[in-house]
């Protein structure tokens, strides 16, 4: 797939990933602050969890410095971080599919129904009804929601996150799109 266009933050996360090259923990640090939430909030809308989404982001993170040596600045430095960060998304999807949990305790995220105005009350199973609906998707189509809807990445990262054609995730979207949809339609009338 061919590069996408370089901003200044690219320009900035290379020179960050030639530092850590060398062994520069503060361009680490630096990197890892201009990164962290994008890492994070997509570990935790894929996964539903924010301790395992910690522990994903953290692990990303350990990649970044454990690779940056055989890093090499050919496409966007988010496209590569999120392609870890995918990459170990899904495995602990894979992983918890194989060893499930038991069973969240009621209520554990739910508000207090005796301190909460209806209207919060709605709105909060509204929420828990579209995440619950993500949850639901097949990986690259949840995938793909997370980073359009919720990161702003584009068509085209996305594709090479999930090296995939852009069409294809134009594809995967739609059929996410309708999915959820479907889902959530006594929210949506």
């Amino acid at each position: 797939m061919p590069d996408l266009p370089r901003t200044p933050e690219d320009a900035r996360d290379i020179a960050l990933m030639e530092r850590i090259r060398s062994g520069d923990y503060a361009a680490f640090e630096a990197l890892v602050e201009a990164h962290q939430a994008r890492v994070l909030g997509t570990a935790a809308r894929m996964l539903g969890d924010a301790t395992e989404a910690e522990d994903i982001a953290q692990q990303v993170f350990i990649r970044v410095w454990n690779s940056a040596a055989r890093y090499e600045a050919g496409a966007k430095f988010t496209t590569w971080l999120l392609t870890i960060t995918r990459n170990l998304v899904f495995n602990e999807s894979r992983r918890r599919k194989r060893h499930p949990a038991g069973p969240t305790p009621e209520g554990a995220d739910a508000p207090d129904p005796a301190r909460t105005p209806s209207a919060e009350l709605l709105e909060a199973e509204r929420q828990a009804a579209i995440e619950a609906a993500i949850a639901s998707l097949p990986e690259a189509q949840r995938l793909a929601v997370v980073l359009r809807r919720y990161q702003d990445v584009s068509y085209e990262e996305i594709a090479q996150v999930l090296e995939v054609s852009v069409p294809a995730v134009k594809s995967l979207l739609f059929r996410a799109r309708t999915e959820l949809r479907e889902r959530l339609r006594r929210y949506l009338g």
